[in-house]
């Protein structure tokens, strides 16, 4: 998942030349958490009930990545 999370991140600031990247990862999600913060993501923010699944509203950790920052 990290080889191919980093060619993600290649081709959305290099060929696409994006700002900004954010993921969105419920609190539980441990390895999600754990590649975002490998390649260089920080937490912006909480955000409690953010998405409903299967009729249950689920709380969200904001993480984000700017070109300035990316490597």
């Amino acid at each position: 998942m990290s080889q191919g999370f980093t060619q993600i991140l290649a081709k959305a600031f290099k060929e696409y030349r994006l700002h900004r990247l954010e993921a969105n990862i419920q609190p539980e999600n441990q390895c999600s958490i754990d590649l975002v913060k490998r390649h260089g993501f920080k937490q912006e923010g909480f955000s409690p009930r953010y998405l409903n699944i299967n009729n249950e509203w689920k709380d969200y950790q904001r993480w984000a990545l700017t070109l300035e920052n990316w490597h």
